[in-house]
């Protein structure tokens, strides 16, 4: 099992990097990716100690990690500079906040990210046709997730992602200790949006290319 979507005391989560890790790898997944909340203000901070932690992480633990940040409430024309920084600067993994529903989020938002080079655009809400067609253009997961109001529109986006051919992701968006949940459980989040065991496992085998793409085994 895989999550590409989680949080650290390095922006609005409650744990360390070491110890949100130790709690996934306890609990069972494969790999990870800790993408801390940025925007123009901690972007270099957030860069440089996500690197840090990941370069020190044991190379033979069971739990892979990869380095991530999540782009949020941006002004829209800075999506793409800052995606292209933290690329540069060795991130793996770029997610974008999107326009959940329990947030509120600036009107372009889904737009401006899917417009970036990003990986994952997290809970896109009610996201339109549009959007729907540049995500599957460009590659973009939209992601399904288990964290509490951020799903309410988990339905929606699978049905309107199968019906446009995009690519679908899982996550926590884990923030506390009990958000991270069971891998069993996080696949029963997929099947209750809709979702067959063939897509679930497309799912796990776009983090799989992902994975073999930056070479972690």
């Amino acid at each position: 099992m895989y999550d590409f979507h989680c949080h650290s005391l390095l922006s609005d989560g409650e744990l360390l990097p070491a110890e949100l890790a130790r709690r996934y790898e306890v609990a069972g997944y494969k790999a990870i990716a800790i993408t801390d909340h940025v925007d123009i203000s901690n972007i270099d901070f957030v860069i440089d100690a996500i690197l840090k932690f990941c370069k020190g992480w044991p190379k033979n633990a069971k739990l892979k990690i990869l380095p991530g940040i999540e782009l949020t409430h941006l002004n829209l024309e800075d999506f793409a500079p800052l995606a292209s920084l933290a690329r540069k600067r060795g991130i793996k993994i770029i997610v974008a906040h999107g326009q959940t529903i329990v947030v509120p989020v600036r009107k372009g938002t889904n737009k401006a990210a899917l417009e970036a080079d990003i990986d994952i655009l997290a809970h896109p809400g009610f996201i339109s046709d549009s959007e729907l067609k540049l995500a599957a253009k460009k590659g973009v997961s939209l992601e399904l997730t288990s964290r509490k109001g951020h799903s309410l529109t988990n339905g929606y986006v699978a049905k309107k992602a199968l019906q446009f051919g995009a690519e679908l992701s899982l996550n926590n968006d884990a923030h506390i200790p009990y958000d991270i949940i069971a891998p069993e459980q996080l696949r029963d989040v997929a099947y209750g949006a809709g979702l067959s065991q063939k897509d679930v496992e497309k799912i796990y085998e776009n983090y799989q290319k992902i994975l073999d793409k930056y070479k972690v085994i």
